[in-house]
């Protein structure tokens, strides 16, 4: 059974923490209730309340595949691809 320290800390016990869901770092809610209180996960917002994931959702709805976005978001794509294998074995047969 959890005990209250003197700082008002409770260890939430583990099977409880992995049923939420709750990691370390998370926000969790008490809401009062007609038989007690009832502790919940709360989602991550921002300072004004707003959820900081918002105006990503849906920005990746794309035909290309991860390692093409990819590629095109470091600015690699389209890229020149030419046979670097070939060059390579030019250089060494000169060598």
């Amino acid at each position: 059974m959890p005990r209250v320290t003197t700082k008002g800390q409770v260890t939430i016990p583990k099977e409880i923490r992995e049923a939420l869901g709750i990691e370390p770092g998370d926000e969790v809610a008490f809401e009062e209730t007609d038989s007690g209180y009832t502790i919940q996960k709360e989602q991550p917002t921002t300072a004004d309340g707003e959820d900081p994931f918002e105006k990503y959702r849906g920005s990746a709805n794309s035909n290309e595949t991860m390692p093409e976005r990819m590629r095109r978001l470091r600015g690699e794509y389209p890229r020149d691809v030419t046979d670097e294998s070939e060059e390579n074995t030019d250089t060494e047969a000169d060598a």
